[in-house]
């Protein structure tokens, strides 16, 4: 499906700051001079037709839950097969094939630290393969979605606020709500507020909350950037110093090509990486410019380093909040 101007007007507008109100569909209509009901019908067909996966919170990693990036080394005759069993894990959000020694990618996202190890034994003993866990070690830039037009909001570091943020019961019960999306409905809060036995006020206010503090680094359609033309999808990695690699990340992150950049430990011998950049582009050729300035700006040209393009992808969906991994 390709999107419509005013699809496209309303992805580009609202992957960020989605209005917290009661009615938010009529704000979000008045941006593209729509009408509350057909502005969610709007939404409705966008999701239907995956161009936008949900409407929701993007939650800064381990900050309520945890989670993990994971490798696996597979036979190419055995991909599918431990892509399907990867895939089957409810605590599995993400999950790609790469161009690597290390083929398969996936992120394990949960309540805890205990959860998170499970699912990752659970593949290992299903697979007979091991898994090599990448948590984060720190993030420099998180989720600010696909530029399409609009000014993207100022990159972000680390928030001081998010790391010193003490979890609320209610928060993981919201987020749990709506991990698959907000209700496409005209009081979509009151919907949560109903279904959690809280007042839709008190959700409105801990949402905002979130937000405030930078545990939720957007909130907003979360699109299918494959859709909408962002089909080079390339992880790119560095084996950088550990005394210069703050350094390096801050004028990483400063990058418009750059949606993602953490730290992450190294595994030798198969993996001396420790600073990651996503680069989505319309063409590997523009991923490739786009890693060539990165290298230009921070003198890293002759850091070892290695670009893994996703071929495919198995699953992919928002971080899970819910006990069993279903809502």
């Amino acid at each position: 499906m390709i999107p419509t101007p005013t699809e496209l007007t309303l992805i580009d507008r609202w992957q960020h700051n989605f209005p917290l109100v009661e009615k938010p569909f009529k704000v979000v209509g008045r941006s593209a001079a729509l009408g509350e009901q057909e502005t969610i019908g709007v939404f409705r067909r966008m999701q239907e037709h995956d161009l936008i996966s949900r409407i929701g919170a993007v939650v800064r990693p381990n900050t309520v839950g945890a989670s993990t990036l994971a490798a696996m080394q597979v036979p190419s005759e055995r991909l599918e097969e431990v892509a399907h069993i990867v895939s089957r894990e409810p605590l599995v959000t993400h999950n790609y094939e790469r161009e690597h020694d290390l083929n398969l990618w996936f992120v394990v996202a949960g309540g805890d630290a205990d959860a998170i190890g499970a699912t990752i034994r659970n593949i290992e003993a299903r697979t007979g393969l091991a898994v090599i866990a990448l948590p984060m070690l720190r993030a420099y830039h998180l989720g600010l979605g696909f530029p399409l037009g609009a000014p993207r909001p100022q990159k972000d570091e680390a928030s001081r606020a998010a790391q010193e943020y003490c979890p609320d019961p209610r928060d993981r019960l919201i987020l749990a709500a709506i991990e698959n999306g907000l209700p496409l409905v005209e009081h979509p809060y009151l919907a949560v507020a109903d279904r959690l036995a809280l007042d839709q006020a008190e959700v409105i206010a801990r949402l905002e909350h979130l937000v405030a503090a930078g545990v939720v680094t957007r909130f907003g359609c979360v699109v299918r950037h494959d859709k909408l033309g962002f089909r080079a999808n390339a992880m790119a990695v560095w084996d950088i110093p550990d005394a210069n690699v703050d350094a390096v990340a801050a004028t990483f992150a400063r990058h418009p090509a750059v949606t993602l950049c953490y730290r992450r430990p190294r595994h030798p011998p198969l993996w001396p990486y420790n600073l990651f950049c996503m680069v989505h582009a319309r063409a590997r050729s523009e991923a490739h410019a786009a890693i060539d300035e990165l290298n230009l700006l921070a003198d890293t040209g002759l850091n070892r380093q290695a670009v893994l393009f996703s071929k495919r992808c198995f699953k992919q969906r928002g971080a899970v909040f819910s006990r069993d991994g279903a809502n």
